[in-house]
């Protein structure tokens, strides 16, 4: 599959052509209607004369029967599936790749756009927790990353584009879908029940497009996720995540990897424009925003953890000082080393000493069990083995090597 997202065609005006002008084939451009959130999706019933409600009736068969064919789609007259069928489709991303791993992970590689680099990755991860089988969805919102983290595979390969809604959606759409292939239309369910923006690329710098898809994650009519089970993750974009504490209500993590500006600077560039202060100081704003406390108890803290980088003792202290006043749980993930990478994987004794010393503290502290490690399943890896589309990854190959060598010759 592939997928196209344009504009709605215009039904008010009929088009004309110059009679001087070469005779030419009317080919109308289909509407994706994939990506369209509710609102959206009203207005473009609305625009071809049709009642409102139309939009909830082809997002159930859209999001929760998986399904893509007007014809199936036996709530709706006849003759309003034969115009569907002439103007709109129902296309996901077109997949190139998906692996399952042994554990239950899943990974696919989408092509989102012409061209062997236009490639995006999406994971699934099962687990089991005190409500049940959870299916936690890993869901990328551009195609490379421009932030450069020092120790993300992602940012090695350089930003090409946004991702759109159907593109955004469509990852979530097609997991849900693996799972019902075989299932018969009428016996299809939504098996998916956690979705975090923490694949590929800076959620918050495609805002629109991530905006009105979690709308579509939280939608009664489409997958009807609680709020407190669709998460974004940032790498801390503060104008953003106070313009996000206004429209919609979904949990908030924060990519920090370092309690200090100086070291935070180094791993994650973005800090030198929004330090750690301003950073800490929206995260509150966010909890407090309305006095809301349905899914903004607290903030979710990411910490990757780097060997001999940020896993001494001094840092765990250095975390209790700064996040004192910020409601948070903490989660530690191991480093998924990936090739020519800087950075090694903290030993498994010191992640769990940093993680006493932090519950020790009064913090809830986790360490995230590494999974996929047999399909590559860390964000970026795959697609920076499938495509480098500049020449960043391949720069900084050199760097690191140069790096050696004057270590090398230095001893």
């Amino acid at each position: 599959m592939s997928i196209e997202v344009v504009a709605v065609p215009d039904f008010s005006v009929e088009q004309q052509q110059s009679p001087s002008a070469p005779a030419q084939q009317n080919v109308v451009e289909k509407v994706n209607l994939l990506g369209m959130s509710r609102p959206q999706m009203e207005k473009f019933f609305e625009d071809l004369g049709e009642k409102k409600f139309r939009a909830g009736q082809v997002m159930k068969w859209i999001h929760q029967f998986f399904v893509t064919d007007f014809a199936e789609m036996t709530n709706i007259s006849g003759k309003l599936r034969e115009k569907l069928e002439k103007i709109a489709e129902v296309k996901a991303p077109e997949v190139v790749h998906r692996n399952y791993s042994k554990d239950g992970t899943r990974k696919w590689v989408f092509r989102v756009g012409d061209g062997e680099g236009s490639l995006v990755e999406t994971v699934l991860i099962p687990a089991e927790d005190k409500t049940g089988a959870r299916k936690t969805l890993c869901i990328s919102s551009q195609v490379g990353c421009a932030l450069d983290c020092s120790f993300c595979s992602t940012g090695k390969q350089g930003f090409q584009r946004d991702l759109n809604q159907a593109e955004i959606i469509g990852q979530l759409w097609m997991a849900n879908f693996s799972y019902m292939e075989e299932v018969p239309v009428a016996e299809r369910e939504r098996s998916v029940t956690n979705v975090v923006m923490m694949g590929m690329g800076e959620p918050l710098l495609n805002y629109d497009a991530v905006l009105n898809s979690m709308r579509i994650m939280l939608d009664d009519f489409a997958y009807g996720m609680s709020k407190r089970r669709v998460t974004l993750s940032t790498s801390g974009v503060v104008p953003k995540i106070d313009q996000l504490a206004q429209d919609i209500d979904v949990a908030l993590a924060i990519s920090l990897h370092a309690p200090n500006d100086e070291l935070r600077n180094e791993l994650v560039p973005i800090n030198k424009k929004y330090p750690l202060e301003q950073l800490i100081s929206a995260c509150q704003r966010y909890i407090t925003k309305d006095g809301n406390e349905s899914s903004r108890k607290h903030v979710t803290i990411e910490y990757v953890m780097l060997d001999g980088v940020n896993d001494h003792p001094e840092h765990a202290q250095q975390m209790i000082k700064l996040l004192k006043n910020l409601p948070s749980k903490i989660n530690l993930i191991p480093f998924n080393p990936f090739p020519h990478a800087p950075y090694g994987r903290s030993s498994r004794n010191r992640i769990i000493s940093f993680q006493k010393t932090l519950s020790d503290a009064g913090f809830v502290c986790t360490i995230r069990q590494t999974r996929g490690d047999d399909i590559d399943a860390a964000c970026g890896q795959l697609v920076g083995q499938v495509a480098d589309r500049t020449r960043r990854a391949e720069q900084w190959k050199k760097k690191i090597a140069a790096q050696g060598e004057i270590i090398r010759s230095r001893g």
